[in-house]
């Protein structure tokens, strides 16, 4: 996997398609909140271009998941944190990669219990093939298919990278 994907060039072709979809709406400054863990790394990384005088929202999502017991989760809960209002606010939602739209509806559902924005946009950096809800993101990196059996992982070391997982059986 990580030769198919070079994440540096990658991230710098996301970053300014983000920087040119969001000038369109125009929302000159979203409120940037990572999913933890590989979203709140992207959204860092997104937050140097997009709004550097700006502190990052993150979320944990480990409550609202509904998939724990079919994906083996256990989950080390972190704590979430908005460091201000989502009221009336745009926030871009970010995430590294999107599979069956699980997490995404968990973030979602957390997100609102904060407050009602003005809108939502979601930045992933993989969308994958594997989707159980319907939901797609506003930004991809990249569209790829990896077929069933397996997951892909954000790292951050020794450098920013992605890493395919290949599930057990059970």
């Amino acid at each position: 996997m990580n030769d198919d994907v070079a994440v540096e060039p990658l991230l710098s072709e996301w970053t300014a398609r983000i920087q040119a979809g969001l000038g369109a709406r125009g929302i000159l400054r979203p409120r940037l909140v990572g999913i933890q863990t590989g979203g709140v790394l992207l959204a860092e990384h997104l937050a140097r271009a997009l709004s550097p005088d700006q502190p990052l929202g993150r979320l944990d999502i480990s409550f609202y998941r509904d998939d724990h017991g079919q994906i083996g989760l256990h989950p080390k809960v972190l704590p979430s944190h908005l460091p201000w209002s989502i009221e009336g606010e745009h926030v871009l939602l970010v995430d590294d990669v999107l599979y069956t739209g699980r997490t995404i509806r968990a973030a979602l559902n957390e997100l609102f219990d904060w407050g009602r924005p003005a809108s939502v946009q979601l930045a992933v950096l993989i969308s994958r093939d594997g989707r159980e809800l319907p939901i797609q993101a506003d930004y991809v990196g990249r569209d790829l298919t990896i077929g069933a059996g397996r997951h892909i992982k954000l790292r951050a070391e020794p450098v920013l990278h992605l890493e395919t997982i290949q599930i057990p059986e059970r």
